[in-house]
Formats: C-alpha cells, structure tokens, sequence
C-alpha cells in the first residue's frame, strides 16, 4: 500500500504541480525524455475490479471459500488522501469486500477496519502498534470475524506481530485469492 501510495501521488503531482514537473524533467535533461505523469498507476485489487471484474474472478474460482467469514482490513495508506488516490471511498471502501464475495466468502463488517494499525508510529513509541493491533483485531473478532484479509504487506506484519491473545489470522489478499483459484506453491 505505501508504494502504491507513493508512486499514485508522485504521477498526481507530474500531472498538476508545475514545480515539480520543471524539476523532474530538469533532472531527466540529456535523456531525451519529458514525464507528465502519463502512467496509469493501478494498485492489484484495481485491476481485479476494473480491468479483470468480480464477475470473471468469481467465474475462476474453483475452491470457494464458502462459509468463511472474512474480516476486510483495508489500514491507512490504501484510502488516503483520497482525492488523490481515488482507490475507493475512504470513510466506507468496499473494494475488499467485493473481493471477499467474489471468492464466495462473507465480508464482516467492523468499525477498524480502515484505521491504522499504528506500524509506523513504533518507530518513535512501540506500545501504539500494539494498541492498534488489539483494537483492531478485537473489534473483527467480536463482530464475528474468522480471520481478516489485507492488501498492505507492513499492516499484516504489524497485525500478526502484536496479535496478543488474539486468534485470528491475517492474510495478504493474494494468499487467498490463490487458494480460491487453486493455485498451491510448493514452497
């Protein structure tokens, strides 16, 4: 999620800051080349919705993952600043819910579930991801969740890290889309 956040900001701002795109293409002098932010960034889930559609990856699945009931966790970075980004609503996203559908599970709703996970305030003071970790897989847990999905990588690292007495899993959302394809790694 932060590099998608990164580099969706950076193209916005070689789209429409006149300063930066005077550096940049300052710096890209000699080179032959001028940028203006033609890249279409697109974060994976984009392109399962946008450019593949729900309705195909649900005809691809070949091991629903029926009766799960799956915790959507979507953090900061992915929602944010949403203006920019334009992923998805930043106050009530549903990308990962649709997500959750489409591989035949049920998405469960929690309040957390688009709050940070605190990662990278440990940096400066360790206790607030422990915190957030709890405060989020706590509220998943009691509103019914059997584990949660996430498209960040530092988020499920964070929420596994400092799960405490928590019993639910984290998983990174191509973890099950694989098993719902049923795509098996060997390693």
């Amino acid at each position: 999620s932060a590099c998608y956040t990164v580099l969706k900001q950076v193209n916005n701002d070689m789209q429409n800051d006149e300063n930066m795109i005077t550096k940049a293409n300052n710096y890209l002098a000699g080179e032959d080349i001028e940028y203006h932010g033609e890249a279409k960034v697109l974060h994976f889930l984009e392109v399962l919705r946008d450019e593949i559609g729900w309705d195909a990856v649900k005809a691809a699945v070949k091991n629903p993952l029926k009766g799960k009931k799956i915790g959507a966790y979507y953090g900061c970075l992915l929602l944010r600043p949403g203006k920019v980004l334009e992923f998805d609503d930043p106050e009530n996203p549903q990308i990962l819910e649709d997500f959750i559908k489409a591989l035949g599970a049920t998405p469960v709703i929690y309040g957390q579930r688009n709050e940070c996970c605190g990662a990278y305030a440990g940096i400066e003071d360790p206790s607030i991801p422990v915190k957030r970790a709890e405060a989020i897989l706590d509220n998943a847990e009691d509103m019914g969740a059997d584990f949660l999905v996430t498209s960040c990588p530092l988020c499920r690292y964070n929420l596994i890290k400092n799960k405490g007495d928590s019993k639910l899993d984290v998983f990174y959302f191509t973890e099950l889309l694989a098993e719902a394809l049923g795509v098996k790694g060997d390693n």
